[in-house]
């Protein structure tokens, strides 16, 4: 019953993921120190994310408890939601990019991931108040909940768009901190409480 949200959080974008390595070595200094100072606060709320997503595809099983999927769904949505506030925190304190439009740039892009915390943390209510006592009511619910995540995924994601395009954008690619981690999702993450607070301390595995 949760394969349907599941495949909507990984089809979902998380666009700091979007960048890739780039070998370009064209970049002034002060575009490639503004790059690192945002990427590296980025890194730890990558990982959340990548964690929360790994919680809800584990919890994926046909014969799965509605109770425990609306647990994990609502503590990796908890994570997701402060993980993009924290982006958003880090944008924003790094300052505007030393580019023409920057400040600009820079703004509307924190004014996107601040929008995708307060979406993925309505999300959470969402979950919270689905009926678990029936099974076919809980898989209906859990179906709105993935349509609203592919309409979060599709909308609203220009201004990211444009901080990792061009100068920026390439800077930003080559720093480790911006590029997709490998989840990392303890065997008890599903029910447990700190799972929504506290980053996973365990090996990455490869999924």
């Amino acid at each position: 019953m949760n394969k349907k949200l599941a495949a909507a959080l990984s089809g979902g974008a998380v666009l700091v993921l979007t960048l890739s390595g780039c070998s370009s070595d064209d970049n002034s200094d002060e575009v490639n120190d503004w790059a690192k100072k945002v990427c590296d606060q980025v890194q730890p709320q990558l990982q959340k994310i990548a964690n929360a997503n790994a919680a809800i595809q584990q919890q994926t099983a046909d014969n799965s408890k509605p109770a425990d999927v609306q647990k994990t769904d609502s503590a990796a949505f908890q994570q997701i939601s402060q993980a993009y506030k924290a982006l958003g925190a880090a944008v924003d304190s790094a300052g505007p990019p030393p580019v023409d439009g920057g400040e600009t740039t820079q703004k509307e892009a924190v004014k996107e991931l601040e929008a995708s915390s307060a979406a993925y943390a309505n999300l959470q209510k969402k979950v919270d108040a689905l009926e678990t006592k029936d099974q076919a009511k809980f898989a209906d619910g859990l179906k709105g909940i993935a349509d609203e995540l592919n309409k979060i995924s599709t909308s609203g994601d220009e201004a990211l768009k444009k901080l990792q395009s061009g100068e920026v954008g390439t800077a930003m690619a080559k720093q480790k901190g911006c590029q997709k981690p490998t989840a990392s999702v303890p065997p008890k993450a599903a029910t447990s409480p700190s799972a929504s607070t506290a980053p996973s301390a365990s090996p990455s595995k490869k999924s």
